[in-house]
């Protein structure tokens, strides 16, 4: 333990704090792991989560997936045109789609909904001591408030990317019709002639680890409130925050694992 004199700190103050919150997080993440696979399994709590975090998403899912796929769309177009490859749009968009933006924006959305939603509700909670008060009523709250976030948002995440992905393709696919006169049967034999299964299987991979890291995130946060109802509103700020750059970074790492597997 760091004594609170300043003159003892390993590195620094903020160096010391950081290396200190990163262990938390770590025991945080391993806890999960020792207590989701032992009963006793709150299914109720986990089928209104997967109900919070999933159903109550799909408006705005379907919102931002079908813009982007038009958006997308109207500004690759000019691009292929300057080259007479305009035909290679439908290809363009699902490769575009299906590996990277359905997921990465299905993550996005959901890190500002749910994670923030999450670090405030689980905040709030721990300022107002009914953590304290579960734990006094034999209710382990790690296991009923943490576990069956995590495992909700590892289970939505991937079904909500997975129709992000539809949504932007039948954006893609309203924006070409109307300008080419493409029909629904040849769009998307285009859309998936040069989509392998290992992109299907590492878009799978990236919504399961983003949805697992949202949740995470998303309840250490609101675990680790501090200064009472103030440190809930810093808890759910910090909780998008630290989730966009986890998602990010597990981006880039799937990515390149990806391609070194698709090299062999």
């Amino acid at each position: 333990m760091l004594n609170a004199n300043r003159n003892n700190y390993v590195f620094s103050n903020n160096i010391d704090t950081y290396l200190i919150g990163v262990q938390k997080g770590y025991q945080f993440t391993i806890r999960f792991f020792k207590e989701a696979f032992h009963a006793p399994f709150h299914i109720r709590e986990l089928i209104n989560q997967c109900f919070e975090i999933g159903l109550k998403s799909l408006s705005l899912i379907t919102l931002t997936g079908f813009i982007v796929g038009v958006v997308f769309t109207k500004q690759s177009r000019p691009s292929l045109e300057t080259f007479g490859a305009t035909s290679w749009l439908p290809s363009l968009m699902g490769i575009a789609i299906v590996r990277a933006l359905g997921p990465l924006i299905t993550a996005i959305i959901c890190a500002g909904k749910v994670g923030s939603s999450i670090g405030a509700e689980l905040g709030s909670m721990k300022v107002t001591e009914q953590i304290e008060a579960m734990e006094v009523s034999a209710i382990n709250p790690y296991k009923y408030l943490v576990v069956t976030r995590v495992t909700a948002t590892t289970l939505m995440v991937p079904v909500l990317a997975a129709y992000c992905s539809f949504v932007g393709l039948m954006g893609a696919f309203t924006n070409i019709h109307g300008a080419d006169d493409t029909s629904m049967s040849t769009f998307l034999k285009n859309a998936f002639s040069n989509i392998s299964f290992l992109d299907i299987y590492a878009s799978l991979v990236k919504a399961i680890v983003y949805g697992f890291t949202i949740g995470m995130v998303g309840c250490y946060k609101g675990f680790s409130v501090t200064q009472g109802t103030r440190g809930v509103g810093r808890a759910a700020n910090q909780a998008v925050v630290l989730a966009m750059f986890m998602v990010f970074f597990e981006e880039v790492i799937i990515v390149q694992m990806a391609n070194w597997i698709r090299l062999y």
